[in-house]
């Protein structure tokens, strides 16, 4: 019995030296990409065209993340990207119509750059040239 309780003391007291936070520093959890709402990139973005009607800007984009029901000519499409060591980033797309057709997209994606890579997300916030509609000869 002495011999139990001798071990179970020094058990303790080697355990009691050790730090939570050492062992914390030691161990490095895995975080997940969370990716939240409307993925618009550059791509889609040249599909639009100036006179498409909703139904045509839905199909291209998708159903609007944002659709306010007071502000009735403008859709919010808001994606969110949250990797599990870099900072976030957040993107908005802004879409506008008149009379029920798309007149301008304001927005803070960029175009992919030369190697191929994704668009990414401005700090400032621009306005995406839409050409017309396409002309028929």
């Amino acid at each position: 019995m002495r011999s139990y309780i001798a071990a179970v003391t020094v058990t303790a007291v080697l355990l009691g030296g050790c730090s939570l936070d050492s062992a914390i520093g030691v161990v490095d959890p895995y975080r997940i990409d969370i990716r939240q709402g409307n993925y618009v990139d550059q791509d889609m973005l040249a599909q639009l065209r100036k006179g498409m009607s909703r139904e045509q800007v839905r199909f291209v984009l998708g159903s609007p993340l944002v659709a306010d029901v007071f502000r009735n000519d403008r859709w919010d499409y808001v994606y969110h990207h949250r990797s599990g060591r870099a900072a976030p980033q957040q993107r908005v797309i802004s879409v506008f119509f008149v009379n029920d057709v798309l007149d301008r997209v304001e927005g803070d994606v960029q175009a992919a750059d030369a190697t191929g890579e994704g668009a990414q997300a401005s700090t400032r916030v621009r306005v995406v040239e839409v050409p017309g509609p396409a002309r028929r000869d």
